[in-house]
């Protein structure tokens, strides 16, 4: 089968959803503001090389069981589903969407949106803690090719050229880099001075 993958923030909206969505709860309900001192904390120690990155989302998200998530969820989207950029929404061929997005953010706006496939930091939807590996990385290509381990990706689309270097990796066709919400097409090779995992030549 052929099919195109994408990155969700920054790719297919203009922002990053994790971080807005916390935001959006914070003062939706407000009482979420003392789970702010440990994601402080959190933060710290993980820009001073204490914790991983996947520790420090641990705490990200530690307000879940605060708030009646499927409710916020619902209308968190009901206010950003008009942002999703409308070439996403006239895609040709099947996709999926790999993000490091929680699953109980994105599995709502996949619904809507009718993506083939979505995978992404899977969490506990009652305490909000990560379950597994943070979906980052060769992370994704790894939960990609667990389901679709003969699949031929044929366009990649993300907005980091820093993490996604291994999603890029297994485009046939043509590579994206989204910018200012607009997709430019780049050679891999020339990027990165190596050859693409789906390259003709591999």
């Amino acid at each position: 089968m052929e099919l195109d993958i994408y990155d969700f923030d920054k790719t297919i909206v203009p922002f990053d959803s994790g971080s807005l969505f916390s935001f959006y709860c914070l003062f939706r309900y407000p009482w979420t503001i003392v789970c702010l001192l440990p994601i402080a904390i959190g933060f710290v120690l993980m820009s001073l090389g204490i914790i991983s990155f996947t520790n420090f989302k641990k705490t990200c998200f530690m307000y879940v069981p605060l708030i009646p998530l499927d409710k916020a969820v619902k209308k968190f989207w009901d206010k950003h589903e008009k942002e999703i950029h409308s070439w996403f929404l006239n895609r040709k061929r099947d996709c999926v969407v790999i993000s490091a997005s929680p699953d109980f953010l994105l599995e709502e706006i996949a619904e809507r949106t009718s993506i083939n496939r979505l995978l992404c930091t899977r969490h506990n939807r009652k305490t909000g803690v990560i379950i597994g590996e943070n979906c980052r990385g060769d992370e994704k290509v790894r939960r990609f090719r667990e389901i679709y381990p003969d699949a031929r990706v044929i366009d990649v689309y993300s907005d980091s050229f820093t993490h996604d270097r291994p999603i890029f990796s297994l485009a046939h066709g043509q590579c994206y880099h989204v910018n200012n919400s607009v997709p430019e097409p780049f050679d891999f090779n020339e990027k990165y001075g190596e050859s693409k995992v789906g390259s003709a030549n591999s």
